[in-house]
């Protein structure tokens, strides 16, 4: 049961960091150890809310396993939730949140909590999760400095 939750302050907008971690669809552009990613279906849930459901395919060494899950995107709070579909896992929870600060800049938290059902693949992640889960928090944050050139 690995969780891992990260606090950030970028020289991004709440906005940008946003836009960037809802395109799903460019992730294998850019993140570790993400080979596709496919949009299933979106639906509008009011309020300028909106449900997707996604196919990531995660690769890592021999392991390459596809997983679904359930994203509600709500851009009005500048928060966006994951929860687990299909696939490899027993569950995964995971959310993202986006604040401008006063005089520039935003702060990004990060939440991830998961377990994968075979008990192998489990003590293999546990052992480089925290490391694995720092990078990917570091490729969203080179992604924006690409993107947004500040």
């Amino acid at each position: 049961m690995p969780s891992h939750s990260e606090k950030r302050i970028m020289p991004y907008t709440a906005a940008e960091m946003y836009d960037l971690v809802a395109d799903v669809q460019r992730y294998p552009e850019f993140l570790p150890w993400n080979a596709a990613a496919r949009i299933r279906s979106r639906e509008d849930l009011g309020d300028g809310r909106e449900l997707q459901v996604i196919d990531l395919v995660i690769s890592f060494k021999l392991f390459r396993e596809k997983f679904g899950s359930r994203v509600v995107l709500n851009p009005a709070a500048r928060r966006i939730d994951t929860e687990y579909l299909d696939g490899p896992f027993r569950y995964l929870k995971s959310w993202w949140q986006f604040a401008d600060r006063e005089g520039g800049g935003c702060e990004v938290e990060f939440f991830v909590d998961f377990e994968f059902r075979n008990f192998v693949l489990q003590k293999v992640i546990g052992v480089v999760f925290d490391e694995a889960m720092r990078r990917v928090v570091r490729a969203f944050e080179a992604r924006a400095a690409t993107l947004y050139q500040r």
